[in-house]
């Protein structure tokens, strides 16, 4: 990757502005998109999900469609370069017409998206509430609508890293004054979540991407949910839990049962607001996990291992939190029966 954006700023060195000094997360962000465009290129309609997703997200870098051939002809210099047997005649053909699909794909997204919405938006820190040490809920006024569907995360980027843009998820279902809230852990070395915990206050202004994200709610279904969180995890349950307590039509009530864990039972960071909202929800249960120690009305164990004994049979199931949880959690899932298709979460866009 190192070599592939070397090649890339020196064939189109206008694009380095596009980028973060530091490009360490990009190239391994940009690896993965990589990996993932492969391993669904024989599934047509999750491949144009997925590059339509990008292609509407890169518009807040400022990708052009003529920014396109110099990627792919620095593709094809890497594979060569690093590869240099397996890229045959077939193989480079195969590439080609991938890359030229997948071109294509984002570009025209792009172009839709740009007919109805801007590439960024401009927000307001409303609220700046410090949950603990280094957590913190903010809630934000963006100087326009942001449309978004609960559960879908926004990419946020601070003053004092441009160009540094991170994904938080949405805390509540679309309100009527169009703020959104979002929960920030502070991550050792992370620029953007120290910024937002630590140094940004009530007035200050960010720039905020497209709602994106793939877990969202399902209003139609009639049957009862699980959520599954770990730790800021929590916050696009949350917002699902929220659209389905106000969901309107519904011949029954779904019954709701949510374990939000964490490694101590500090990290329950919303747990007052959580009993609030099961008080005026009967069918919410609210079930909080602690891993690391012994905490009080709380179940000790960890988000994988509830998923080994939690009642799941037929239940939509949201899943959210750190990329391992999730993956353990899913695979545990399903290897007690638990239906694919009924098991929702989410992997982030760049």
């Amino acid at each position: 990757m190192t070599y592939f954006y070397s090649h890339l700023f020196a064939s189109e060195p206008s694009a380095r502005a596009m980028f973060p000094p530091a490009m360490d997360t990009q190239r391994i962000r940009f690896y993965q998109a990589l990996r993932r465009v492969v391993s669904v290129s024989d599934n047509d309609g999750q491949l144009a999900a997925y590059l339509e997703g990008l292609g509407r997200a890169h518009r807040k870098f400022g990708v052009q469609k003529e920014h396109f051939y110099p990627v792919g002809q620095a593709l094809a210099a890497t594979w060569q370069r690093y590869a240099p047997e397996a890229w045959t005649d077939a193989a480079a053909a195969a590439w080609e017409d991938l890359f030229s699909r997948a071109a294509q794909l984002m570009i025209s997204a792009a172009e839709r998206d740009a007919e109805q919405a801007p590439p960024w938006w401009l927000a307001e820190i409303v609220t700046h509430e410090a949950r603990s040490a280094d957590l913190a809920v903010l809630t934000l006024q963006p100087s326009q609508p942001l449309p978004h569907l609960p559960g879908q995360h926004v990419s946020i980027q601070t003053p004092r890293w441009p160009r540094l843009w991170r994904h938080y998820s949405i805390a509540n279902a679309p309100r009527e004054d169009g703020t959104l809230t979002i929960h920030v852990r502070a991550v050792p070395g992370g620029l953007v979540s120290g910024t937002l915990v630590h140094h940004v206050t009530v007035g200050d202004t960010l720039l905020l991407g497209a709602a994106a994200g793939s877990m969202t709610a399902d209003l139609t279904s009639q049957r009862d949910i699980l959520c599954l969180a770990g730790g800021t995890g929590l916050a696009p349950v949350k917002a699902i839990i929220e659209a389905v307590i106000r969901a309107p039509g519904t011949s029954r009530r779904r019954e709701v049962v949510l374990y939000h864990g964490a490694r101590h039972a500090s990290g329950l960071y919303d747990q007052p607001d959580l009993q609030r909202l099961a008080a005026s929800f009967p069918w919410l249960r609210v079930i909080p996990v602690v891993s690391e120690e012994a905490a009080l009305d709380a179940i000790h164990g960890t988000i994988p291992g509830v998923a080994a004994v939690a009642s799941w049979t037929n239940r939509d199931i949201y899943v959210s939190g750190p990329d391992e949880m999730i993956a353990q959690t899913v695979r545990e899932l399903k290897v007690r029966g638990a239906p694919e298709e009924l098991i929702r979460y989410d992997c982030p866009l760049f």
